[in-house]
């Protein structure tokens, strides 16, 4: 029996193999007979015997025929889609293949799954002609997200009478990516974005007069209307005046592991809503056109192409997408206590705008959080108290002073910032923000000043 996904296993073990397969009523004929040859032979009855030895040979003889029986079936999996969010389903297609000259007998075809994903497939294909192939499919579903091996695809063989069950299995396997929810979200002007694609179209100019360009070589599509006469003569060569070059928006989104900051487990915790709300804005974002990072407590960045880790011009939108969303399928817990490690990630220049998914924070936190707000363009937190999410809602106000009052810090730091009650949709508190924002837009320039 081969396998088109990687071959078998090798079949060794003889006689010994083939006896370990037999089933319950092979194993009670065989048990039977042997009863029936040691009364024949005490009894001396002949016709006693005669019958013990055809119920001890039947199963013996199922077991041989069915071990010596070599089938060459392939066999194949596939994946609809391969990456899929959580709560959603997809089908699992298997294909068996008989590519020998000889038909096959009756075949248990079963695939193995993680529980999560459900129960263990099984399927009966009838008698498949030489050179005849077989299809069936199943479906999967998982509300946690992961990743999810697929396999090795299992074959058990069995004879007309029920005697032996033997299971031949492939060598390899196929992977689910659970990815979180991701949830579409309005189109609003968060500030800090207007760097270059989409709505806003800030430049940075090349030149600042006549007599203050860059110039540069010229390159063979150039526009001859772009060459500098004085500089060319001056240089001895073609030289070109650099045009406008657009800059790219940037968008940094801040994901809060730490371990501490967070209480409850489970689809519906509040680390797997940041989870989510974290995976929808940067699908939002990269729709948009930005140029984004997904950035962690401790310091790690996806994608993290070149020394800033954004997505480069030349990265497809969809691929940076799939590689920010597999690491958030498998992202978990830090051990971390703090935010410096990001901070130190964004401390090097203006990042543009940043979005920041928080759980529990302390006054230190809140403070590093603070001076993060000078790094960025524009910045937008939404803040989790994971307590409210593991208490049973009540007629009983909580302790919210210090939510409260890390709120209030943030905002005069300069952060839009909104707290997250249990079970919020992130679109209605993405348009909150917005109006957050356009309200303490307007008090300031009102007020001659604030925040922008």
């Amino acid at each position: 029996m081969s396998g088109g996904t990687g071959g078998t296993e090798d079949e060794k073990g003889g006689l010994r193999t083939a006896l370990a397969g037999l089933t319950t009523r092979g194993r009670s004929f065989l048990a039977a007979g042997v009863a029936a040859v040691i009364c024949a032979y005490v009894l001396g009855q002949s016709d006693l015997l005669r019958v013990g030895l055809l119920l001890a040979a039947l199963p013996l003889v199922c077991a041989t025929v069915l071990y010596r029986t070599r089938y060459r079936v392939a066999g194949s999996r596939r994946l609809s889609p391969g990456r899929v969010p959580a709560g959603s389903e997809a089908r699992v297609h298997l294909r068996m293949d008989n590519v020998s000259r000889l038909p096959t007998g009756l075949l248990m075809l079963q695939d193995r799954v993680p529980y999560v994903l459900g129960p263990r497939p099984r399927f009966v294909l009838d008698r498949v002609e030489a050179g005849g192939r077989r299809e069936v499919s199943y479906r999967v579903r998982s509300d946690l997200r992961g990743r999810y091996p697929l396999g090795p695809l299992q074959l058990r063989l069995t004879d007309p009478f029920g005697m032996c069950e033997l299971t031949r299995s492939f060598s390899t396997y196929d992977t689910l990516t659970v990815i979180p929810r991701v949830e579409p979200l309005p189109t609003v002007r968060l500030t800090g974005e207007a760097k270059g694609y989409g709505e806003g179209r800030q430049r940075s100019l090349a030149l600042a007069g006549e007599d203050d360009i860059i110039p540069r070589g010229y390159r063979y599509g150039d526009d001859l209307r772009r060459v500098h006469w004085r500089l060319t003569a001056r240089y001895g060569e073609l030289m070109v005046r650099r045009e406008e070059q657009p800059q790219r928006s940037r968008c940094t989104v801040l994901l809060d592991t730490r371990g501490i900051a967070y209480q409850g487990a489970g689809p519906d915790s509040a680390f797997e809503w940041a989870v989510s709300g974290t995976a929808s804005s940067l699908v939002h974002m990269l729709e948009r056109g930005f140029s984004v990072r997904l950035l962690t407590d401790d310091g790690s960045s996806v994608p993290g192409e070149g020394a800033d880790g954004f997505t480069g011009a030349s990265q497809q939108s969809a691929d940076a997408a799939g590689l920010m969303m597999d690491t958030l399928a498998v992202i978990d817990h830090s051990d971390g206590t703090g935010l410096s490690r990001a901070y130190d990630i964004l401390r090097s220049g203006n990042e543009g705008l940043l979005i920041a998914f928080l759980g529990d924070l302390d006054e230190v936190q809140t403070t590093v959080l603070a001076k993060m707000r000078q790094r960025s363009g524009g910045a937008v937190a939404f803040l989790l108290d994971s307590e409210t999410w593991v208490r049973e809602p009540t007629d009983v106000p909580g302790p919210l002073d210090r939510s409260e009052d890390r709120l209030r810090m943030l905002r005069e730091a300069g952060w839009t910032a909104v707290t997250v009650p249990r079970g919020a949709d992130l679109a209605d508190l993405w348009r909150l923000a917005d109006r957050q924002r356009t309200g303490a837009a307007s008090t300031g320039s009102t007020a001659g000043g604030g925040v922008r």
